[in-house]
């Protein structure tokens, strides 16, 4: 399964990606099945969450970088329901997996301390020098467990990969329903994060810089003083990061981020 790209990726002479600004240019994330059972669903991330739609009229909801960590990646969601119970000690026969069906869980016990492994069916392919980060979804957490996460570089590995959660309380039941996500996939070019020069420097090294967080925190303040006179409704939240603006209403870039729209995986033929 792939989803449909207007132009390949831009790679240069050694294999590495290029720099490519041609508009609407895409890059292939491919995933080949291996098995036609309990074949489990990938989809976009949403940006919903069912503990934030339950906070005071949604005011999570309106944290936008939480909003869009949530829709960062492609979600693997789980095909067959069980529970998993871990009885405290390491052995892997220690960890207790419990379907209702007779479809066999993605779920085993393969490394003990309590880790469940969930075994991806897919054999995933990114472009040339990009990988996947391979993690919980973004902002849901599961009572009782935990998830690890991981980075494959799945540009040229031919083998699957795994997905683990560790149980942080022994003893509970934890379930798993279908169409839970047991997986979040985030394609990561490889070497990037090494290319940065990180430093510590004074403030006022950036006049400019400086003075633009002073008038921010003059109106953080000021809001946080007034809020409790204020009714707590749409109109009483600061929107100037939503809307990409300094609070004197400046625009700094043409790209500022309310909502990504991840494309789905599409089936398709090859011959």
């Amino acid at each position: 399964m792939t989803y449909p790209r207007d132009a390949p990726a831009a790679v240069a002479s050694d294999g590495s990606p290029a720099d490519d600004d041609s508009a609407g240019a895409l890059r292939d994330l491919i995933a080949r099945p291996l098995t036609s059972e309990s074949v489990p669903r990938i989809i976009p991330a949403p940006a919903e969450r069912a503990w934030i739609n339950v906070t005071d009229q949604r005011f999570v909801r309106r944290c936008l970088p939480l909003t869009v960590a949530n829709q960062s990646g492609w979600w693997i969601l789980n095909p067959v329901p069980f529970q998993v119970t871990w009885m405290g000690r390491d052995r892997t026969e220690d960890l207790v997996i419990e379907a209702p069906g007779p479809a066999r869980p993605l779920a085993s016990s393969h490394f003990g301390y309590g880790i469940v492994t969930f075994s991806i069916p897919y054999l995933f392919r990114t472009p040339p020098g990009y990988g996947l980060l391979v993690r919980g979804p973004a902002n849901l957490p599961k009572d009782g467990i935990q998830p690890l996460e991981g980075i494959v570089e799945t540009d040229w590995i031919a083998a699957t990969f795994t997905m683990n959660w560790r149980v942080t309380r022994p003893f509970d039941p934890i379930p798993f329903a279908v169409d839970e996500p047991i997986c979040m996939i985030v394609p990561q070019r490889r070497g990037e994060l090494e290319e940065f020069d990180p430093r510590v420097a004074p403030l006022d090294g950036d006049a400019e810089l400086a003075s633009r967080y002073g008038s921010w925190l003059t109106s953080r303040n000021d809001f946080i003083r007034d809020l409790p006179h204020t009714a707590r409704g749409a109109a009483a939240w600061q929107k100037d990061y939503f809307q990409g603006r300094d609070v004197d209403g400046t625009r700094h870039v043409d790209d500022h981020c309310v909502r990504r729209t991840l494309r789905p995986f599409a089936r398709v033929d090859e011959e």
